[in-house]
């Protein structure tokens, strides 16, 4: 099993730079919700991958948007974190 670090995290990141630019701001605050609001990022993960039900509060369109994006129907590799100059570009 990896450390949650090396499978989350760029996960997470590589979701963020495809989807954040086209995120209205109640998406981006349901976004900021479900990232910072869990205790465990395991849990993150777990919904996303649908593993196991996310919380009815938590359980609205983005986390929607993370479980197609987790479903990785391209069969993209994503084994690291992407470069950071998308934060600094404009919206998309």
């Amino acid at each position: 099993l990896l450390p949650l670090p090396i499978l989350i995290h760029p996960f997470s990141s590589l979701f963020a730079k495809e989807n954040l630019g086209r995120m209205s701001e109640e998406q981006l605050n349901r976004y900021d919700r479900l990232i910072n609001e869990p205790s465990n990022d395991w849990d993150i993960y777990y919904w996303a991958t649908e593993a196991k039900p996310a919380p009815a509060e938590l359980d609205h369109d983005v986390l929607a948007m993370l479980r197609e994006f987790a479903k990785n129907r391209n069969r993209e590799q994503r084994l690291r974190q992407p470069d950071l100059e998308y934060l600094f570009e404009g919206p998309h």
